[in-house]
């Protein structure tokens, strides 16, 4: 079933549950999804890589406002950030620990021969291919500095 079915039919749910929270992630879920089909070249499709790209977008959008807010101890604001990622992450492939990522980097490290931190471009090419939807980009370019400059 594609992203954007079941959208719909948890949008169905919501809305006989009036479940506010839900509905409106789920709806923004749907604008992008529309958004995505609509731009040049897209031929009213999207792959599930980029379904997975476009909730990740989503997320670090949601979590980089929902910093700003408790910055600002806006905790209205930030609770619906939080529910909102809360919805969207449903949808995304089960996020990698700290240890599981840093066991990922250095098999790539280690296939790739790298061995300083002038290397990091090249391990970040292979390991944000290998990595895309399991991690998110800043927590792999750290595991590959950290790494990096342990070698």
């Amino acid at each position: 079933m594609s992203l954007e079915t079941q959208v719909m039919e948890l949008m169905k749910g919501a809305m006989k549950a009036k479940d506010e929270a839900a509905l409106r992630g789920l709806r923004a879920i749907k604008a992008e999804i529309i958004k995505a089909k609509t731009e040049p070249g897209a031929n009213g499709e999207i792959s599930a890589e980029t379904e997975i790209k476009l909730l990740q977008k989503m997320v670090k959008q949601r979590r980089d406002s929902l910093e700003i807010y408790n910055q600002q101890k806006r905790e209205d604001l930030a609770q619906k950030e939080n529910e909102e990622i809360a919805i969207i992450e449903q949808f995304l492939p089960k996020q990698l620990t700290e240890a599981e990522l840093a066991e990922e980097v250095a098999k790539i490290i280690a296939e790739l021969g790298a061995s300083s931190p002038a290397d990091m471009g090249k391990v970040m090419g292979v390991a944000s291919k290998k990595l895309a939807g399991l991690a998110e980009g800043k927590a792999v370019s750290a595991t590959v500095k950290a790494l990096l400059n342990k070698a």
